[in-house]
């Protein structure tokens, strides 16, 4: 019933969804074009410097310096292809040369007393938003370490012939330091952006495979009944056959006991079938709508088998059961919200159930120790965990599971709060599930017993029923 536990995305999910690093990685088509809108920059500022001020310094060691860019980017755009994805290791590479090729144009033009220093921010910016934490940590240290070089280390500022700009060690040293915190923040803020951005796609990528997995389940349901129908027929015949030998056969024991081994495999498949028509959610009315107690009973059956005692009971009952629509999202997230219960759970969770003619709410509640404070507002975000490191280490607490059960009740118009039980009620958690009724879709109250029986979705031939 879990994602959150145990689920190989990598394997599941298609291709163009994957959750591995493949799909994370970056194509060298945007570093190229990146590259080339670099080199345009450098190229025109040193050509407007040089000779539309004509400020003196090393200008032919500027363009060595571009040229190696050039070379680069050129050379990668014709080893490899613009869809290719680099790796992490090459593109770890190509993004300290992104750092140390400016740095070397600003150590020949003025160090950070040039405008353009805030360039070296660039190139941190992109390993925070695409790669792991320790390249993209690695890459803003080498970053760091090439301004503190430059702002000891570097040739004159462009100025004009005969004089020179000599800014106070007080100044150059705050902007130094406005250089590196702008760095280190800038960097800072789009890893987290970029790390919760992933963490949701990861989140609604695991919720469309679980709805798929469904969708195929259903699938197999009416391949089920189709093939119960398209096998009717030739039963019945099998059947009626086997019937009249028994009626017409002589009193050979050995016969007799054939013919009615054969009657009663008949029989048998009859009732297998019977059972395969019976699977269709889709064309038959009782699996398709359901009453609020079997729904429960649905989600809670996978969990009761765990050493905790699962108990429903109505609380509140204002007029008949409600009857819904089998949702198969519905379904799933209260069964994830019980089996987070159940994990906690000393030894009882209690679902409580009511409804009267504006609402019909579930409460899930435990004995277990409840969810701790901190952590309260933010229960239900992918990849916030209330558990413990241990429990994390086997392989669950991701709060994945949380987010993808929240998102599919939310989806059917429900509301749901999280909070824990009162002093006085005892120790846990409890979880309530509401649905007003005027927000109902899908999900539609009606009088247990009262709802309107379709035929069959086909019938089996009369010799079989």
């Amino acid at each position: 019933m879990t994602i959150a536990k145990g689920l190989d995305l990598d394997a599941d999910l298609p291709p163009e969804r994957r959750l591995s690093r493949e799909g994370q990685r970056v194509r060298l088509a945007t570093l190229t074009r990146l590259r080339w809108l670099s080199i345009a920059g450098q190229s025109a500022a040193c050509v407007f410097v040089a000779w539309g001020l004509w400020y003196p310094y090393p200008v032919w060691a500027c363009f060595l310096l571009i040229g190696v860019s050039v070379a680069l980017n050129v050379w990668l755009s014709t080893r490899y292809s613009k869809a290719e994805r680099l790796s992490e290791r090459r593109t770890s590479l190509i993004l300290v040369f992104d750092v140390v090729q400016p740095t070397g144009l600003l150590f020949l033009t003025g160090g950070i007393q040039n405008p353009f220093a805030v360039f070296l921010v660039v190139p941190a910016m992109i390993a925070a938003a695409t790669q792991p934490a320790r390249i993209a940590v690695g890459i803003g240290v080498l970053a760091v370490l090439c301004a503190t070089a430059i702002a000891f280390l570097h040739h004159p500022i462009p100025w004009p012939a005969g004089h020179s700009l000599q800014l106070p060690f007080p100044y150059l040293g705050g902007m130094w330091f406005a250089l590196v915190t702008t760095l280190i923040f800038s960097t800072f803020y789009i890893y987290r952006v970029a790390a919760e951005s992933r963490a949701l796609s990861d989140a609604l990528a695991a919720t469309e495979l679980m709805l798929q997995r469904e969708q195929h389940l259903s699938a197999l349901d009416g391949l089920a009944a189709a093939a119960a129908h398209e096998l009717g027929t030739p039963l019945a015949t099998i059947a009626l056959v086997a019937k009249e030998m028994r009626r017409a056969a002589p009193d050979d024991a050995t016969l007799r006991e054939d013919i009615e081994l054969l009657v009663s495999q008949s029989d048998r498949c009859r009732a297998i079938l019977g059972q395969l028509a019976s699977l269709s959610s889709t064309s038959e009315e009782h699996l398709a709508k359901m009453p609020l107690s079997s729904l429960i009973e649905e989600a809670v059956a996978p969990h009761r088998d765990f050493g905790v005692d699962i108990r429903v009971r109505v609380q509140e009952a204002s007029g008949p059961e409600p009857v819904m629509r089998r949702n198969a999202g519905v379904i799933y997230g209260l069964g994830n919200l019980i089996e987070n219960a159940v994990d906690f759970a000393s030894g009882e969770v209690e679902i409580g159930l009511s409804w009267n003619s504006g609402r019909i709410a579930i409460e899930i509640c435990d004995d277990g120790p409840g969810y701790p404070p901190d952590v309260l507002k933010r229960i239900g975000d992918p990849y916030m965990s209330v558990r413990d490191a241990e429990q994390r280490q086997s392989g669950g607490g991701l709060g994945l599971g949380l987010f993808i059960a929240k998102t599919l009740i939310e989806r059917s118009g429900a509301r749901i709060r999280f909070e824990n039980r009162s002093e006085a009620q005892g120790s846990g958690a409890r979880i309530t599930v509401s649905w007003p009724v005027e927000s109902f879709g899908r999900l539609t109250i009606e009088p247990v017993g009262e709802t309107d029986r379709e035929e069959e979705a086909f019938d089996l031939p009369p010799q079989l029923a």
